[in-house]
């Protein structure tokens, strides 16, 4: 094999690693997402995992946040929460920062 090959490859799993480790990262945002949107709806202990998981799944409608985005917005307007679009996606940004740590801790 030449160096051009080993490089190439070496490249292509490197991408491959970045965007597992992108994909875990932004689950595990939205899972947290979740956690922190169902505790401003009144949920606890199993329903609060419940919807956690509800948001997880959102983000598989499409590409992108806008799914989650959605989904938590939708949720609530539905139960008379006031939430700003700007703070729902600072919050957002935060926990994928706190996300991929916690990836890369092992935790």
């Amino acid at each position: 094999m030449s160096t051009f090959d080993q490089r190439k490859d070496a490249f292509e799993n490197k991408f491959a690693h970045d965007e597992e480790l992108r994909f875990k990262a932004t689950a595990r945002r939205n899972k947290l997402l979740g956690l922190w949107a169902a505790e401003k709806l009144g949920k606890a202990g199993p329903d609060a995992d419940v919807y956690a998981k509800s948001v997880v799944v959102a983000d598989f409608e499409e590409a992108g946040d806008e799914d989650v985005v959605r989904k938590v917005t939708g949720d609530f307007a539905a139960a008379g929460v006031s939430v700003a679009d700007a703070e729902l996606r600072r919050v957002m940004a935060e926990l994928l920062i706190r996300a991929a740590e916690e990836i890369q801790a092992g935790r």
